[in-house]
């Protein structure tokens, strides 16, 4: 029998960043949002309106899968990168995933139960809303105009 004991594994190398203020928490959201090719990324600025966080951020998969997908990784980066540990929910069905962490709350929808639920509405500034709306309604004419033309 030897006393000889194995030295403990080395700790998984991170870039732990724990005092990072919300605006560049947001911004590594964002970031990992662009990786996962997510759609239709909405950021709404909370500060002064609600006392849950200071910034909220909606997107969209194509599908459930990717939507797991999208707020899995970002689960993943968030911890390995800043050393948080994000609360994930409804991951499992991949309709609606809320990610929490703290100062920055993350919805990834499907695209039709986003649309079904609108938060943007609820939360957006009427002025923002209104802006965001028209430049939709400008790409669908586009879009429209140019499927008549190949026609």
């Amino acid at each position: 029998m030897s006393n000889f004991v194995s030295p403990a594994p080395a700790p998984a190398a991170t870039t732990a960043e724990p005092g990072l203020t919300s605006d560049q928490l947001l911004a590594r959201i964002l970031a990992s949002l662009d990786d996962d090719k997510a759609e239709e990324v909405v950021t709404i600025d909370l500060r002064g309106r609600s006392a849950m966080a200071d910034h909220m951020v909606i997107a969209s998969g194509r599908n459930a899968r990717q939507v797991a997908s999208i707020a899995e990784k970002l689960v993943e980066r968030l911890k390995q990168q800043t050393g948080r540990s994000a609360r994930i929910e409804g991951k499992e069905t991949g309709d609606w995933v809320l990610i929490d962490t703290d100062d920055v709350i993350v919805h990834v929808f499907r695209p039709e139960v986003r649309e079904f639920y609108q938060l943007e509405k609820m939360w957006m500034p009427a002025d923002a809303l209104r802006s965001a709306t028209l430049e939709r309604m400008r790409a669908d004419h586009a879009a429209e105009e140019a499927r008549d033309s190949r026609n």
